[in-house]
């Protein structure tokens, strides 16, 4: 991750699964490779900012 110069070429490591969340101003990779939990970001001129609104195992609908 610290290779990359924008946070849209961590689409290059497609085991983070990285998505620009399209109705927020955010993105979103995973916290750990074959876990359903992410991190939400938003790249800003000074570096990453990280928002963290709920860390759980159910929003895929996973039981």
């Amino acid at each position: 991750m610290l290779a990359t110069e924008c946070a849209a070429k961590l689409s290059q490591w497609s085991f983070l699964h990285y998505e620009k969340l399209k109705n927020y101003d955010l993105s979103s990779i995973r916290v750990m490779n074959g876990r359903v939990e992410r991190i939400l970001f938003k790249e800003t001129e000074n570096g990453i900012v990280i928002t963290i609104i709920e860390l759980n195992e159910t929003h895929y609908g996973n039981k």
